[in-house]
C-alpha cells in the first residue's frame, strides 16, 4: 500500500482531477480490467467463467481487478446464499456507460495492432 501522503499519491489525485482521460485510465488501467469490463458487456459471469475466457490471468490477480473494479463503481458482486456460494459479477449502470468507449478502443485496436510500431505516426509533443 502506498502513502497516502506521497509526492507519487499527491501527484495521482491532482491529475485524476484535472484530467479526464487521466482519471478514466485510472479506472481501467489495470492489465485486465479493460478485457474484464470487455466480458462483462455480455452479462453476468461467475469467477471461473471470467478465468476461462481471459486467457493468462491468474486467480490472484483477477480477484483484485474484480475488487478494484468493485471499489470504483464499475462492476457489483451479486453473492447467492447457497452452499457452496455462487458469486457473480456485472457491470454496474456506471460500468455500462462504458460501452461506447471500450468498443471504440476495440475498434482502435483491431485496426493498428497489426501495424508495426515504425509505421504508426510519430507523436510529437506541442
Amino acid at each position: 500500500m502506498r502513502k497516502e501522503t506521497s509526492s507519487n499519491a499527491i501527484n495521482r489525485r491532482q491529475l485524476r482531477g484535472d484530467c479526464g482521460t487521466a482519471y478514466t485510465l485510472s479506472l481501467i488501467g489495470g492489465r485486465w480490467k479493460a478485457s474484464i469490463l470487455w466480458k462483462l458487456l455480455d452479462g453476468r459471469l461467475r469467477f471461473n467463467e471470467l478465468k476461462k475466457s481471459i486467457n493468462g490471468v491468474s486467480e490472484r490477480v483477477l480477484a483484485l481487478q474484480l475488487k478494484e473494479l468493485e471499489r470504483d463503481g464499475l462492476i457489483t458482486r451479486i453473492v447467492y446464499p447457497e452452499v457452496p456460494p455462487r458469486v457473480e459479477y456485472e457491470l454496474t449502470p456506471l460500468g455500462l456507460s462504458m460501452e461506447t468507449m471500450l468498443r471504440a478502443i476495440s475498434d482502435w485496436g483491431v485496426i493498428h495492432r497489426q501495424q508495426p510500431a515504425a509505421l504508426l505516426p510519430a507523436i510529437t509533443e506541442n
